[in-house]
């Protein structure tokens, strides 16, 4: 059979053709109230998205301009510090030690639901003198406790979302920080409560260009295992609508190390995982409570022992449920050689 090889350059002239031939068809150039969809030639979408700046990075790999991102961790570990600290980074425009940040001084609102002003006066002066002085650029938001909720919302939470949107409108911020999720709405571990509330963000990044960094907890974990998106409350509905995500991991080494670790990413390939977490130190040094920038290990090097028992007795119940042992192992953050030995060994006995 012979089969004729078409030329690139010829190739080249029947895309432009498509194209244009695309984007001069009427049949795609009307979308009517009735549709909730959009409809156009995959080259439309494309040369439509040509005219888009590309998105900049805001905290290095793990948070990029017009993404929905959650940072999430245990209670006490400094969600609050490092999303105050990147906000702050942002609204100055200039780069924490060790991260890297692409854009230039931003607006940026932080919606803190968590700590009263006095507190916030604590973390960020020397014993509530020498006070640090932050730029004009950050804005915090708090409830105001005196507001009743007005007759046409049923929810509080409805009040809220609406009260957030209209915050954005008139300050004109394109950065937001939500501190935290479970303000938004009160059980997001359900599906039928988390999928509302991603759908709200979605849409309000849309339609006025935000990039929005959520802050939220994760339950109770085994420190001697590593992160994962599971250990994300609400894990799975919360996952698959945020555009990235990562997290904050107690080490076992010291008192005040944290580890920072990539947990999903869709603008850049998957950088800080076990093998290469982001170590910090959480310091004072004047007036300004911060993540400081260490260095990068491996995140089994951090995680508290485990007893070999309880490693062993979860070994044989993933095995059980007939996962191979590379998988096993992945699971629980072990090799695969020490999964294969000690079931050896069980077996021997």
């Amino acid at each position: 059979m012979n089969t004729k090889i078409i030329p690139i350059s010829e190739h080249t002239e029947a895309f432009k053709k498509d194209l244009e031939e695309d984007l001069n068809n009427p049949e795609f150039k009307t979308t009517t109230s009735s549709n909730c969809f959009n409809v156009k030639p995959m080259n439309q979408w494309i040369e439509e998205a040509k005219n888009r700046p590309i998105p900049k990075m805001l905290f290095s790999e793990l948070w990029y301009e017009n993404e929905i991102c959650i940072l999430f961790a245990d209670t006490n570990l400094g969600k609050s510090i490092l999303a105050l600290q990147i906000s702050n980074m942002l609204s100055k425009g200039v780069s924490i030690i060790g991260f890297k940040m692409e854009i230039t001084a931003q607006k940026v609102l932080y919606f803190d639901f968590e700590l009263s002003d006095k507190q916030i006066e604590n973390r960020y002066s020397d014993q509530y003198s020498g006070h640090y002085i932050f730029s004009s650029n950050l804005l915090r938001v708090e409830i105001n406790p005196e507001q009743e909720i007005p007759l046409e919302f049923k929810y509080f939470d409805e009040f809220l979302c609406h009260s957030l949107e209209k915050a954005i409108i008139d300050q004109n911020a394109k950065i937001i920080v939500i501190d935290n999720l479970t303000y938004l709405k009160t059980d997001t571990e359900k599906a039928k409560d988390a999928l509302p509330l991603m759908k709200f963000l979605n849409s309000i990044k849309k339609k006025y260009n935000l990039s929005i960094l959520v802050l939220a907890h994760t339950p109770k974990r085994d420190a001697s295992k590593p992160l994962t998106k599971n250990d994300l409350s609400g894990s799975k509905m919360l996952m698959n609508f945020c555009d990235s995500c990562f997290a904050i991991g107690e080490s076992a080494q010291e008192t005040g190390l944290r580890y920072i670790k990539q947990i999903k990413q869709r603008n850049t390939e998957l950088l800080y995982d076990t093998q290469n977490i982001i170590v910090c130190k959480i310091v004072k040094e004047t007036n300004f409570l911060e993540f400081a920038f260490v260095g990068f290990e491996n995140e089994m090097d951090h995680l508290k022992p485990r007893n070999n028992e309880e490693q062993l007795n979860d070994i044989l119940a993933l095995k059980k449920q007939g996962l191979p042992n590379t998988q096993i192992a992945e699971k629980l953050g072990i090799s695969e050689g020490t999964v294969r030995n000690k079931i050896k060994k069980a077996e021997n006995l």
